[in-house]
């Protein structure tokens, strides 16, 4: 399924939402002057006719990168809060709704025989619905909506340039001495295409290189969907240098298949050349399948690169056979593979001689708790490896949870990561 059908179904549920917030609104401000009904529905229903406009503009038409991000990220608070407004007025009505029923239920019914030793009363009417309780929900919900617009507006605002530093070690038993202590930097899902702030993304590649790591990985997820996202990045990126050299893979979004779908075309074929020469004039080594053997002072280790491997949806281009021919002799092997989900569905069980792994893709979902001692994140829920380290038996992998962004243009709690191994064999 396409974006632009997935917008079409979200804007219609926003309008739907739109009109559903718009009246339980008005029913709890009636006190409001006519005027200020009048300027209240101008507002609400002009913003939200400009921001769907604008999001099916952005679709056909040839707009800066920046006005596409402002107009995708107000349509995204705007369904969160929304979305989280609507429980409390379903709760709201639901009461109505039960209330009318029970009055209605008290008026069908015969009315009890009088007992003519009682004296006459007068009957009583029944309570009025209390409005201060629609009024509470309905109060509620928009303090609720504020929540969401608050954390998601400051991820926006603080978190998606707020590269972190990852140290970690990297045991490796049978590692030569002559690349003991050696440190290895990896950064994964640049997604290009979603930034806004080209001096912000050049201080995360100057922190990557204060580290002064001796080789570098980066585990795909170039762009979004087009070579030409890396048209104001490609001078920025291309600063990542390293004596021992920078490795590089492809990722599920590198193919362009969310742009031009899964049949082959020459627009896509194309768009998927022009990403790879945009590693090669970095001066990034693209491993395409393949390996490459890592010499110091004659001793060796092997870096394996396959291009995208996912499990369920995503593409399966990688080929491990090919990687992995002629390296049996390579006493330390360490894989590139964008998706993690590769180390459990087929490295794990097929390739032993794999001693680490290193992915990214999952982007931690962009929101979540992470400290040094505790994790979560919706996306562990979909991914049972999807930040840090993991080992099991003698076979390891780190999932980097990535440098850039993609959907929500921010991060809350799973900050942009810079990650630096220091490889030690015990």
């Amino acid at each position: 399924m396409g974006r632009l059908p997935v917008f079409i179904f979200l804007s219609v549920l926003l309008l739907a939402f739109d009109y559903y917030c718009y009246r339980a609104i008005l029913s709890v401000f009636k006190n409001w002057k006519p005027q200020t009904r009048k300027l209240f529905t101008i507002i609400w229903w002009g913003y939200t006719t400009l921001l769907v406009i604008g999001v099916f503009t952005s679709f056909y038409a040839n707009l800066f990168l920046s006005m596409k991000s402002v107009i995708l990220v107000a349509y995204f608070l705007t369904v969160a809060c929304k979305l989280v407004m609507l429980p409390f007025l379903i709760v709201d009505d639901l009461r109505r709704f039960i209330i009318k029923l029970s009055r209605s239920v008290r008026k069908t019914s015969p009315a009890p025989l009088a007992d003519p030793t009682l004296p006459e009363t007068i009957a009583q009417p029944l309570p009025g619905e209390p409005i201060s309780r629609s009024s509470f929900l309905v109060k509620a919900g928009l303090i609720t909506a504020a929540i969401p617009l608050t954390s998601l507006t400051w991820g926006i605002a603080k978190g998606a340039y707020d590269y972190k530093v990852k140290r970690r070690t990297l045991i490796l038993p049978n590692l030569p001495a002559s690349f003991e202590g050696m440190k290895l930097g990896q950064i994964s899902d640049i997604h290009s295409g979603s930034f806004y702030n080209p001096r912000a993304v050049l201080g995360g590649v100057e922190m990557l290189l204060a580290e002064k790591p001796d080789l570098i990985f980066f585990t795909g997820d170039i762009v979004n969907d087009m070579a030409t996202e890396m048209r104001n990045y490609q001078d920025i990126f291309s600063k990542v240098k390293a004596p021992l050299g920078v490795y590089s893979v492809l990722g599920n979004h590198d193919y362009g298949e969310y742009h031009f779908g899964k049949a082959p075309s020459a627009a896509k074929t194309k768009n998927l050349q022009d990403v790879i020469k945009t590693h090669q004039l970095m001066g990034w080594d693209l491993l395409m399948n393949e390996h490459r053997r890592l010499k110091i002072n004659g001793e060796e280790i092997g870096i394996l690169g396959i291009e995208n491997w996912g499990t369920g949806r995503f593409p399966k281009y990688g080929r491990m056979d090919l990687a992995t021919k002629d390296t049996d002799d390579l006493p330390v092997k360490l894989l590139l593979s964008h998706d993690p989900s590769h180390w459990r569905a087929e490295v794990l069980p097929k390739y032993p001689q794999i001693d680490a792994m290193f992915s990214g893709h999952t982007h931690g979902m962009q929101f979540g708790v992470r400290t040094e001692d505790f994790q979560w994140s919706p996306v562990q829920y979909i991914y049972k490896e999807w930040a840090g380290l993991y080992q099991e038996k003698n076979q390891q992998l780190y999932v980097n949870v990535g440098y850039g962004f993609l959907g929500y243009p921010g991060r809350v709690g799973i900050l942009p990561e810079i990650t630096i191994f220091e490889l030690k064999r015990a």
